[in-house]
């Protein structure tokens, strides 16, 4: 008999954090579950130390070479038997009745995908420094059902929101199956976020829970704060990839949502095309991308006053995490590889 809930991590080069993640999952109170681990060609012991588990309801995959956190994702749901597909990150962990709590609440509801809260936790901290919700500034306290402008309209760049792009929502796998989705290979970074666009555009049930069960952990050195320039251009071409579908064509409001997310990212990519050169000492570059962008010092002025607190907070009060926390909220997910 298949498995209540097929849980799925894909994993590259996390040795210090998987086992928590793989224990997590195996103790949870509902126990009807597999756990589905994709190794993407890590080069540490992240292998070793997932294999070091006998827990029979276990399977270890192992790419030999770094295929990406989507295709790693997508071999493992292609193998999965679950009513229900969980998602778990390699450096993140489920509370205890995570899976439980969720499923129930799912199928009393006839959901085709439910979400929770998460916590939010600094590495190396013992206790969480806030929550997605409480960071969002929208007051939720009972469930409340997702629709697809809502979605787009609260997950923008580097603007105050819910970004339910970072949140783990359960999947009803034939859901997913009946629609044949799974995740965009081509995406290597907000890849949960557009996953949950195409359950959503094929009419998806999705709800959020305000009660946090899934720890989010924050580490310095996430490859989310790398190629920026490149992060945004992908943004950039996966959004305009979505408005050109039919079924979006057919949705004005949507349409809006997601041509002012499109603004955003391109405003965002031209400020970063004149930065990114300037610290690398590359003078030239930057006043030529400066040429392209008249409204390059307007841009800068605005986010001035942000930039010094930042960098007060960072340089004199010790506060080493103030990067990392607004840039996993606002570019929507650190990735695995």
């Amino acid at each position: 008999m298949n498995p209540k809930v097929s849980v799925i991590i894909p994993a590259y080069n996390t040795e210090a954090y998987i086992a928590k993640a793989i224990e997590s999952a195996l103790k949870q109170t509902l126990t009807d579950i597999e756990v589905i681990i994709v190794d993407d060609g890590s080069n540490d012991k992240t292998v070793e130390v997932a294999k070091s588990f006998t827990d029979q309801r276990l399977k270890v995959i192992v790419n030999q070479q770094n295929l990406g956190v989507s295709a790693a994702r997508n071999r493992a749901l292609r193998v999965a038997k679950g009513k229900w597909i969980a998602v778990l990150d390699s450096d993140d962990w489920y509370a205890p009745e995570r899976l439980e709590k969720l499923v129930l609440l799912a199928e009393e509801i006839n959901a085709d995908m439910i979400a929770d809260n998460l916590y939010l936790i600094k590495d190396g901290a013992t206790s969480p420094w806030s929550t997605l919700i409480q960071e969002s500034g929208e007051h939720i306290d009972k469930i409340l059902q997702i629709d697809i402008i809502y979605f787009v309209e609260t997950d923008v760049y580097g603007q105050a929101g819910l970004h339910l792009g970072l949140s783990k929502p359960i999947f009803k796998r034939e859901f997913l199956v009946k629609h044949g989705i799974e995740y965009d290979e081509t995406i290597t970074i907000t890849e949960d976020f557009w996953l949950d666009m195409k359950c959503l555009i094929n009419g998806a049930r999705f709800f959020l829970v305000p009660k946090p069960y899934y720890f989010y952990r924050s580490r310095p050195n996430s490859i989310v704060r790398q190629s920026i320039l490149s992060r945004l251009n992908q943004c950039c071409i996966a959004t305009n990839s979505f408005i050109q579908q039919e079924v979006v064509k057919k949705n004005p409001a949507l349409i809006l949502a997601l041509s002012y997310n499109l603004a955003v990212f391109n405003k965002n990519l031209a400020y970063f095309q004149v930065v990114v050169p300037i610290k690398q000492g590359k003078w030239l570059t930057a006043l030529a991308e400066m040429r392209k962008n008249p409204y390059f010092f307007s841009d800068f002025i605005s986010r001035f006053n942000n930039i010094i607190e930042r960098r007060i907070q960072y340089y004199l009060k010790g506060n080493k995490s103030v990067f990392d926390m607004s840039y996993n909220l606002h570019i929507k997910r650190k990735t695995t590889n």
